[in-house]
């Protein structure tokens, strides 16, 4: 695989997509540059419709998510490739990077990726720190209930970012979900209680990943190319995505995919 002293990454125009296309892509580009044929990759999108991510070992949660609606809408229910707890992702945006060598020790693997975004709010005025949740946190189904050494939180402790990893041979997969506009109501239907977190944030999602794309490249370091995905990479993420779907019997996987496969990819106006 590319070393880490490679300095060219890749950044991948914003999408937005369904949930299981997204989750397709990120471990499919991590298969490649685990087989050294691409660099590290940064890239941004969110989740249309709205979905529920399950982490990779999740094999329990309330038999309502599978029927939830939102503004005549179904929710998905989709699985990460990664580790930890449920995600809903409406409001949100999501981060992946695709790195490797970064040390044996997965905490100091997160702090590195992490530092980006701890820059990178900083330069929108916003100060993080990293949670201090225990081990107690893998009982909560919420991944934004608690807020673990991995995760970042504001001032007064509310969660607004939450990440998660996948590593294979060295590379590694970390996205996570940035908190920006969630609606609270659907946050209760979804985990039952009130949303804790008082998120007081009002930036417009490009100034976010532009002050995040900068801070990238300082603490990174190295020259960031945007380059689109290819009609070939489309065809062999379309073709693995549906393995990413969690209980959507009598859905059209196939309809899906056709629309997916004629979207334009393009940052937010």
């Amino acid at each position: 695989m590319p070393s880490r002293e490679c300095r060219r990454w890749r950044l991948i125009p914003f999408l937005e997509e369904s949930g299981k296309i997204q989750m397709a892509i990120d471990a499919w580009l991590l298969e490649q540059y685990r087989l050294g044929l691409c660099g590290p990759v940064l890239r941004f999108y969110s989740w249309s419709p709205p979905a529920i991510s399950l982490g990779y070992h999740q094999h329990k949660w309330p038999n309502f998510w599978e029927n939830l609606t939102w503004q005549g809408g179904k929710l998905q229910l989709v699985r990460r490739p990664t580790g930890g707890r449920a995600v809903l992702h409406q409001g949100d945006l999501t981060y992946a990077v695709i790195t490797s060598n970064l040390g044996v020790k997965r905490l100091e693997s997160y702090e590195f990726i992490c530092r980006f975004l701890i820059e990178g709010w900083r330069k929108l005025g916003i100060e993080l720190s990293y949670g201090m949740a225990g081990r107690g946190y893998i009982h909560n189904p919420n991944c934004f209930g608690t807020a673990t050494s991995a995760d970042l939180v504001l001032a007064d402790g509310s969660k607004l970012i939450g990440s998660a990893q996948l590593r294979r041979d060295g590379a590694i997969l970390q996205h996570g979900s940035i908190r920006l506009k969630p609606d609270v109501e659907l946050f209760a239907q979804v985990f039952g209680e009130a949303e804790k977190a008082n998120l007081d944030i009002n930036f417009d999602t490009k100034d976010v990943m532009d002050a995040l794309i900068q801070a990238a490249a300082e603490c990174f370091g190295g020259e960031f190319v945007v380059e689109n995905l290819s009609d070939e990479e489309w065809q062999v993420i379309l073709e693995t995505s549906s393995k990413y779907s969690v209980n959507l019997s009598g859905y059209d996987h196939a309809e899906e995919n056709n629309a997916a496969s004629i979207k334009k990819q393009q940052y937010l106006p």
